[in-house]
């Protein structure tokens, strides 16, 4: 019987599992580093708590980091980690991919 848990393939695409995972990724790709606010004006069609659960979801995988300046006023930042910055290249792929194989009506 196989563990189908520990395909890596499915550990893989667990990432992109969401409504917004994939999105967030990709605005910090096209941004490194942005505050709440940029997120969500970058996204506005997401509501300020699923920015913030599904943030807080990639920072649990190692996908983003959170960095918190308690300066005045206090702002936090976000960013992709190393791993999180390895998904680059699949982005990549998928953007030719979809190029190629798929069309705009």
């Amino acid at each position: 019987m196989v563990d189908i848990e520990k395909c890596p393939v499915k550990r893989g695409l667990s990432i992109f599992e969401g409504k917004w995972n994939a999105r967030i990724i990709y605005e910090l790709i096209q941004q490194p580093t942005m505050r709440f606010g940029e997120l969500n004006k970058a996204i506005p069609e997401i509501s300020n708590t699923m920015l913030a659960t599904t943030l807080k979801g990639l920072e649990e995988k190692g996908i983003v980091k959170r960095i918190q300046f308690n300066e005045i006023p206090p702002h936090v930042e976000y960013s992709l980690t190393e791993s999180g910055l390895a998904i680059i290249p699949v982005f990549d792929a998928i953007g030719e991919w979809g190029e190629k194989y798929t069309s705009v009506d």
